[in-house]
């Protein structure tokens, strides 16, 4: 009787034993996957560092480059100060000026070459304006001059020098820009057989 009771609690177990073994996740398929999710995580992690680095690199240049912004500007008045002064002085009064005061000028000279000097060491530059199309992140328009021979909005004339540090503009140029003259200036009178109606047709 022990027999008969044993076999039929045998034979339900041997029945799921089966199921079990086909539920299971091949341990070979999860490793890979888990792998493949990895080397994803280090992926991503690895271009959040480059590109952490990469702008921790750009914070550092333009602190560099910029820092003495501020006091250069400043610097800019002072030297703009100085040229003034010099401008004010007559010619005449320069080469009839006394010793003494023909050194105070050259000694104002030699201060504003060593700021401008010392400004270009630093990154400071002027902006190109005379002669250039104007460009109002460079350029500030004073006032517009009636110039046919000109290309409409070429700057014809510099009021007040503009200054750039690296790519960031310390101070527009101030400017007279041209008006009147089209797209390429003045056009030239056509030659013999160019434009219009040919006479001899």
């Amino acid at each position: 009787m022990s027999d008969e009771n044993t076999t039929p609690e045998q034979e339900p177990e041997t029945a799921v034993t089966p199921e079990t073994e086909s539920a299971e996740v091949d341990p070979v398929e999860a490793l890979t996957e888990e792998n493949a999710e990895l080397r994803d995580k280090l992926l991503r992690m690895a271009a959040e560092m480059e590109n952490l680095r990469k702008r921790t690199e750009r914070e550092i240049t333009d602190t560099r480059a910029y820092a003495i912004a501020g006091f250069a500007r400043d610097m800019l008045s002072a030297t703009d100060s100085l040229s003034r002064a010099l401008m004010v002085l007559p010619a005449e009064a320069r080469a009839n000026a006394d010793d003494t005061t023909k050194s105070l000028i050259e000694g104002i000279e030699m201060t504003e070459r060593e700021m401008q000097r010392l400004l270009a060491k630093h990154g400071v530059k002027p902006i190109e304006a005379e002669g250039q199309k104007f460009d109002p992140h460079k350029h500030q328009a004073m006032f517009e001059v009636p110039d046919p021979t000109r290309p409409e909005g070429t700057v014809v004339q510099v009021v007040q020098a503009g200054f750039a540090i690296g790519d960031r503009v310390l101070r527009p140029a101030m400017v007279g820009v041209a008006r009147g003259g089209g797209a390429a200036g003045k056009a030239e009178a056509p030659a013999e057989g160019e434009g219009g109606v040919d006479k001899q047709a």
